[in-house]
């Protein structure tokens, strides 16, 4: 009889992770207890998925407000420097903009209107429309901005992010000055020396601003590459990815993840005999159409992932088979003939029509996006994933 279950995915209880803990045996041990207790089965092509955060806590992956002020004063000189397009979040943001602050004389926050790159809101399109104000092309002083829109509160977390990120840079002993523009360039108005913050667009915005003549550019990306005075880093992402641990100190992106994923993936392979692929996880990759947040504020969503997870999805888009190529048939000859079509698959579907439709994105991206809906981010308790029949078709029995 053919399986009647397709994808599964489960959240894994795992003790509370503290540096140190060998995060291998662990996640191996905590699947295998699951699926004694749970009565599933290890099968080939399983995978065996953890949230970066668990593995950034067994690096002990930390960098205190401190380590970052000195980074930033040795890279930007400690004078006035501008912070451009930062995400608006307490979690993600806060504690490393004070440690930006207490490394500087002044401050000059340049904020994306009428939203940040993932999509939270400082005011509404429409009321910037209704304003007369021209986001492409306009640059608001605070004064025009609150004259225009007020004092406005995140309609989620209620904070009012103009007051709240200059209260964090003035109680660290800076200078503040808030513009509102969406070109980068703006910033060079007031200072030549500039740390873009923001994480998919990165790339553009410091060219924009070299070419335009900024001095000294550092991004989020390039601020604690490597330690300072012992600290936590992140060679590849810098402060990109970090989440707020306490007031002040934060939690980095892990780094060099690809042994853990490789030795689990080994120890599995050991322990049971099957070959499950395994990856780290962050952020998934979605939006929200309610509040417009897009969730992925990590610089990616997988830091690093067994090779079988590298790739696209090739898949058949069984309702175009249905109305097109079999619209005559029905019941058992239809499933049997779709089967037939699954069978006979062969090479990449990219351009053809009976794979319109399918999801055009990474597999890690989508498993990782299965995953953070699976685990949440909050008291779950489950920051191991184990998802099963994800690569499964019609066909599998």
């Amino acid at each position: 009889m053919s399986r009647l279950t397709g994808t599964v995915s489960r959240g894994i209880r795992a003790p509370i992770i503290r540096e140190g803990d060998d995060l291998q045996k662990l996640v191996v041990d905590c699947v295998l207890a699951a699926a004694e207790s749970d009565g599933f089965t290890v099968r080939d092509r399983d995978i065996v998925c953890m949230t970066e955060a668990i593995v950034a806590r067994a690096q002990g992956n930390y960098a205190t407000v401190d380590d970052i002020a000195a980074d930033v004063r040795a890279k930007l000189g400690g004078g006035t420097v501008g912070v451009v397009f930062p995400i608006l979040s307490r979690n993600r943001f806060s504690v490393c903009l004070r440690g930006i602050a207490k490394g500087c004389e002044k401050i000059v926050l340049q904020l994306s209107y009428p939203a940040d790159e993932v999509g939270n809101h400082l005011i509404d399109e429409d009321e910037v429309e209704a304003k007369g104000v021209d986001p492409y092309r306009d640059v608001l002083t605070l004064e025009q901005y609150r004259d225009l829109f007020g004092y406005k509160k995140h309609r989620f977390t209620g904070v009012d992010y103009v007051e709240f990120y200059s209260e964090v840079i003035h109680d660290a002993g800076a200078e503040v000055e808030v513009i509102f523009a969406n070109d980068p360039r703006a910033i060079l108005q007031y200072t030549k020396a500039v740390i873009p913050c923001d994480i998919h667009t990165r790339a553009r915005t410091k060219r924009l601003l070299k070419s335009a003549g900024a001095e000294v550019v550092f991004g989020m990306d390039e601020i604690l590459t490597a330690p300072v005075n012992g600290s936590g880093f992140n060679a590849d992402y810098g402060l990109l990815g970090t989440n707020k641990a306490t007031d002040d100190r934060v939690k980095l992106f892990p780094r060099d993840c690809q042994p853990l994923v490789d030795g689990i993936q080994a120890e599995m392979l050991k322990r049971t005999g099957k070959h499950v692929e395994v990856m780290v996880y962050g952020d998934g990759a979605f939006k929200d159409p309610v509040g417009k947040i897009w969730e992925l504020a990590d610089p990616v969503v997988s830091p690093a992932y067994t090779a079988g997870l590298e790739g696209t999805p090739n898949e058949l888009k069984l309702k175009y088979l249905a109305d097109n190529d079999f619209a005559d048939l029905s019941g058992e000859a239809l499933r049997d003939a779709i089967k037939g079509e699954i069978r006979k698959k062969e090479g990449s579907l990219v351009g053809k029509m009976a794979g319109e439709g399918t999801t055009p994105r990474r597999l890690t991206d989508l498993i990782g996006s299965l995953c953070d809906l699976t685990s949440g981010s909050g008291d779950k308790g489950t920051p191991i994933v184990y998802i099963q029949g994800y690569f499964d078709n019609y066909t599998t029995e």
